[in-house]
């Protein structure tokens, strides 16, 4: 499609704040009121907007899309995000370790433990860690705290979430990226502990390093939105 406007404006809404071309308000991609609640969001997407060239690329609206994610289908279901954000935990990738007498394990405690002893403390959970790839349930209490914390959060910062906590099979994870301080790059990382393993004894593949490449950014972005979705 070819560019088809020249101004990009970034204006106060009913509800918080909108982009307009030319004038023109956007929409969601399913036809909903497009209003993100911070400028700071806002500005992202406006962003976008501006750096298409004579011919608009889909790929460049990565925070757009976040956006109606929010609005289009977060906002009318939760219950269907919040259950398979629970799904995620109840499978958490930091959860399943290697043997302990494998080397793989000591790379797994070192960036794993962390990351779970301060999600538990933060959010008052306990999560099971076992070797293998048995499925080992976390307690009832656990989870119930975790789906309380999850409710309490807004469609935008949901939908971000999701994104990080896919990109990292990981809620722990997930959650880490949401915090102020959060490095996003490290978290990665971490959550790609695994396969940056096996590259470093069997070496790096171009497009296996291509393809992590564009999940990292995918990450990075979505931890981005979450900030500015808290202004």
């Amino acid at each position: 499609m070819k560019r088809f406007y020249a101004d990009v404006a970034v204006e106060e809404a009913e509800g918080g704040w909108r982009i307009s071309l030319d004038g023109r308000p956007i929409r969601t991609q399913r036809g909903g009121a497009q209003v993100v609640p911070t400028r700071a969001v806002a500005e992202l997407l406006a962003a976008e907007w501006r750096a298409q060239g004579e011919t608009i690329d889909p790929r460049g609206f990565v925070f757009r899309d976040m956006a109606d994610l929010a609005i289009d289908v977060i906002r009318p279901d939760r219950e269907a995000t919040i259950a398979k954000l629970l799904g995620y935990a109840e499978t958490d990738t930091l959860c399943y370790r290697a043997e302990p007498d494998e080397p793989l394990w000591h790379r797994q405690q070192a960036l794993w433990e962390p990351l779970l002893t301060a999600c538990e403390a933060r959010h008052g959970v306990r999560f099971e860690r076992t070797s293998g790839i048995v499925h080992k349930a976390h307690g009832e209490a656990s989870m119930a705290t975790l789906r309380a914390r999850l409710e309490g959060e807004d469609d935008f910062t949901l939908a971000a979430l999701l994104t990080l906590t896919s990109l990292a099979a990981s809620l722990v994870v997930g959650l880490a990226a949401l915090e102020p301080q959060a490095d996003p790059a490290a978290l990665y990382a971490a959550a790609n502990a695994e396969e940056d393993w096996q590259a470093e004894l069997w070496g790096w593949d171009h497009e296996a390093e291509a393809a992590r490449a564009i999940r990292l950014a995918a990450f990075e972005k979505a931890a981005e939105f979450a900030a500015a979705v808290r202004g």
